[in-house]
């Protein structure tokens, strides 16, 4: 009887095991894909294309782009999401961002990186300040700068990529024209870019 019952649970336990291990899997499947992203993807074998996880569609970069010389990045504003691609194309990165408020605030068209700053400061704009003359004229680096720990300036004046440390506003309309991302995906995206390196915004 005893020997019996030692038979049977380790079958038990085995089943119970795999029944909780696939409820588990279910609800990984249903969180977010760009919150999975970590240590915990393993490396790419020699010579693929790295692609993140995300949870927007994956895009070509031909139909935007005529070459992808000193790297591709493509803004697109309705899904709120930006797609870079690398000079050899072996590296596609698919972020979400964050968008401006309304379209009045959004500028569209062709641009490149022409700065590339690590812990930006930031001044609002005269039209921000006409709109909120109660915001400071100046604001260090650090927790309470709207452009995060890095940033990328745009040839268009007052446009920038930036981070933020204000985690709600990605995957909003939430920004006065520029693009935001979170603060890890903006050091990611800043190593990969360089001076020069091209820009849509759709």
């Amino acid at each position: 009887m005893t020997a019996d019952r030692k038979v049977k649970s380790p079958a038990l336990i085995t089943r119970r095991s795999l029944l909780a291990t696939g409820a588990a899997g279910l609800g990984m499947a249903a969180m977010p894909a760009f919150a999975q992203e970590g240590s915990t993807e393993p490396d790419p074998p020699r010579g693929a294309v790295r692609n993140n996880i995300s949870s927007f569609r994956m895009l070509d970069w031909q139909p935007y782009f005529s070459n992808t010389r000193g790297g591709a990045i493509l803004v697109d504003t309705t899904s709120r999401a930006l797609h870079f691609w690398s000079e050899d194309q072996s590296i596609y990165k698919l972020y979400p961002t964050s968008v401006p408020l309304t379209e009045d605030l959004t500028r569209r068209g062709r641009t490149q990186v022409v700065q590339k700053v690590v812990g930006p400061t930031w001044r609002p704009t005269p039209s921000m300040k006409a709109r909120n003359p109660e915001w400071p004229d100046f604001v260090p680096a650090g927790p309470d700068n709207p452009l995060g720990t890095h940033a990328l300036y745009l040839s268009w004046t007052y446009y920038r990529i930036h981070g933020t440390h204000d985690t709600r506003k990605i995957g909003r309309r939430s920004s006065n024209g520029c693009v935001g991302l979170y603060n890890e995906h903006i050091a990611q995206l800043f190593a990969l870019t360089r001076v020069g390196t091209q820009v849509l915004l759709i």
